[in-house]
């Protein structure tokens, strides 16, 4: 996969699930969804099956973020299989606590 921008927009070969590019490391990176790569949001790709290991799920609204918190896709499109780069798995990005009001 070429290089990743914010505002590129991905869907999965292999279920429902798409994403939007809300921040990305420079260089190149292998995004997946279900153990398949995702394709461009306009691609015509269907078929394949979800690997049982990348079963996850995604959920709309939802953004899922890499360990070291430079890569961050938003889900606009919910679906089985769950988000990795390069082979390790997304998480969901936590939200931060507010401040206590005493």
């Amino acid at each position: 996969m070429a290089a990743i921008k914010a505002g590129t927009r991905f869907k999965s070969a292999v279920c429902d699930t798409q994403v939007m590019v809300i921040a990305a490391p420079e260089g190149e990176l292998e995004l997946s969804c279900g153990g398949s790569p995702l394709v461009d949001v306009t691609a015509d790709a269907s078929g394949g099956e979800i690997d049982a290991n990348h079963k996850n799920g995604t959920q709309i609204g939802k953004r899922y973020v890499n360990k070291a918190g430079d890569l961050e896709l938003l889900c606009t499109k919910p679906g089985e299989g769950s988000l990795a780069a390069g082979g390790t798995p997304l998480v969901l990005k936590e939200a931060k606590a507010l401040p206590s009001s005493d």
